[in-house]
């Protein structure tokens, strides 16, 4: 039961409120659709009262951007325990979630939306990548990684968001199947530069060896080898 009195906030509570509030709105719609007196209505305050709080649409955007970048980095945290293709699978049932809950959020956050080009934008972005990149390597247990190492975790987190961003128009593909399609996408190209450099090759014997024949990268060989005697025969190359 409520008295009907409204609860005065401090400053700092206030705006963390609308940037829940504005969030929330640009998860459901682009940002270009949402107002400001949309804003304030749902956080039921007056329009220069949000003005009081922030100059203008654009800096509420990108503090919005922040908490969404900040959440998004958070989703590829996980505990460094058990095999690296189940840990891989769990992060991105939550990078999924974080997609699937905020859909036009994620589309404004990695294409720019409204700042699009902005520096401040473009370092949101640029430090969620850097996030993910660096979880991964931890997972890895590469401190200094090499180069195809650095190549390969970079194209595949570059793959994932691209492959999210698809996904979202029109889910036309069931989530789990690509979620565990990117964890076979990892391996695959992990193997595949293993096949161009032994520090490669060691890193995903390493990583293989732990692996139960029941997961993630067990199920990637067991599918593969289920058409493999469909491939037609390729004739041998001579190598120079």
């Amino acid at each position: 039961m409520t008295t009907g009195v409204r609860r005065r906030m401090g400053v700092h509570e206030r705006k963390q409120q609308l940037i829940g509030v504005a969030l929330e709105l640009f998860s459901r719609r682009a940002p270009d659709e949402v107002s400001i007196d949309e804003i304030a209505a749902a956080a039921g305050i007056s329009r220069p009262l949000v003005y009081h709080y922030f100059p203008g649409k654009q800096s509420l955007y990108e503090a919005a951007l922040r908490r969404a970048a900040d959440e998004l980095a958070g989703r590829f945290v996980e505990p460094r325990e058990g095999p690296l293709g189940a840990r891989l699978l769990r992060v991105m049932g939550r990078f999924f979630d974080f997609v699937d809950e905020h859909g036009p959020g994620f589309s404004a956050l990695m294409r720019g939306g409204p700042a699009a080009g902005s520096s401040t934008t473009n370092a949101m972005i640029d430090g969620v990548r850097q996030a993910a990149y660096e979880q991964i390597l931890a997972h890895l247990g590469v401190e200094k990684p090499p180069a195809r190492l650095e190549l390969v975790v970079r194209s595949w987190v570059s793959l994932a968001e691209s492959t999210a961003l698809i996904w979202l128009d029109g889910r036309r593909i069931p989530r789990a199947e690509l979620e565990m399609q990117l964890v076979h996408d990892f391996a695959a190209l992990a193997a595949v530069s293993a096949a161009y450099d032994a520090e490669m090759a060691g890193i995903v014997l390493r990583v293989l060896a732990e692996e139960p024949v029941d997961g993630p990268f067990g199920e990637l060989l067991e599918r593969l080898s289920a058409f493999s005697p469909t491939v037609p025969a390729v004739p041998s190359l001579r190598l120079p």
